[in-house]
């Protein structure tokens, strides 16, 4: 079902400038590329700045900068991609949960589900668990005993939580991501793995987003914590007694260590990641494939590996690499030796 807003009710609502006719109806977003009649879209970098001029959509959201030989209707905004986020919401038309429990639902009697929410079929919930008012149970899902799902959170198909989790208001899990199964723990007795019961939980804070397939070890001893804020992508691997602090990002493939500690406001990109007994500090920004191998308290830019090249020119460059260490040692000898 479609919804349709006038482009003075779309600027009242995100504090922008309206230039152009109010009453033009939208009923869609789109990229600059793409967009049609009735459709708002936004202009948040540089890059894009060569589709404005022949973008078909309706209206567009626009820094001031831009918007000075913008001919068409237009909403100026501080920042076009957080007006765009916040605009988003109201053209989801994703399916709405309806209140109730499905028949096909298995429900432990010591489990206390409260007003208003939504269990779907085949949802099995252990012993003891608490679901808060207003949260959603996906097709699937399975929620170990002692576990608590905290009101407004929504989890969906097929994700796994598994005993002793705390999940908490308004947080969202993507299918198949499981939390709370045991971390990677082993001690070795001569050559024989012997397995370290995980006796610790999972707690995740409040406005989590976790992406589809990912997964949150429990802790060893002690819990593994995500706070408030934090959004990972698919296929995000945290390691037990892990701890993110508030309104870290990381992107899909990204993978902590055990027992690491990773301050706010950090970036995680695509495959980047963190040894285990370390601290990161706030701030700091891991890029693309980037391995944090040591403890790194200031905030900042890092990266590690080598970059792309042609397949022959990357092997010598590889060969020489291993070289690196030789070359620095003849270096200080030859530096020593002229200094004689």
């Amino acid at each position: 079902m479609s919804s349709i807003y006038s482009l003075q009710e779309i600027a009242d609502h995100l504090g922008a400038e309206l230039r152009g006719d109010p009453n033009c109806c939208i009923q869609g977003l789109n990229t600059l590329q793409q967009a049609g009649d009735g459709e708002l879209s936004f202009l948040a970098s540089k890059t894009y700045e060569q589709f404005l001029s022949q973008t078909q959509a309706s209206a567009v959201l626009l820094e001031p900068r831009f918007a000075e030989t913008f001919t068409g209707n237009a909403l100026v905004v501080d920042n076009p991609y957080v007006a765009y986020a916040r605009i988003s919401a109201w053209f989801d038309h994703s399916t709405s949960a309806k209140s109730g429990v499905h028949p096909t639902a298995i429900i432990a009697d010591s489990a206390v589900l409260a007003d208003n929410v939504c269990i779907s079929p085949y949802v099995c919930i252990g012993e003891r668990v608490k679901i808060d008012t207003g949260a959603t149970i996906g097709p699937g899902v399975s929620i170990g005993d002692d576990s608590e799902i905290g009101s407004g959170s929504r989890l969906f198909s097929n994700v796994s939580i598994y005993h002793g989790v705390s999940i908490g208001c308004n947080t969202v899990i993507h299918a198949n991501s499981v939390i709370g199964a045991d971390g990677f723990g082993f001690a070795n007795d001569g050559g024989k793995w012997v397995k370290i019961h995980q006796l610790g939980g999972v707690e995740i804070g409040n406005n989590v987003e976790i992406g589809a397939c990912t997964t949150i070890d429990r802790g060893a001893l002690g819990n593994t914590v995500i706070e408030d804020g934090v959004i990972l992508d698919n296929h995000v691997q945290v390691a037990h007694n892990v701890r993110i602090g508030e309104n870290t990002a990381m992107a899909a493939y990204a993978g902590i260590a055990g027992s690491t500690t990773i301050g706010k406001n950090c970036v995680f990109a695509g495959q980047a990641g963190a040894v285990g007994h370390i601290t990161v500090g706030d701030g700091v920004v891991a890029m693309a494939r980037c391995t944090i191998s040591k403890s790194t308290p200031k905030a900042g830019s890092y990266s590690s590996g080598l970059l792309m090249d042609e397949t022959r020119q990357w092997r010598r460059n590889a060969v020489r690499f291993g070289q690196l260490d030789d070359m620095a040692r003849r270096l200080k000898k030859l530096e020593k030796d002229s200094q004689a």
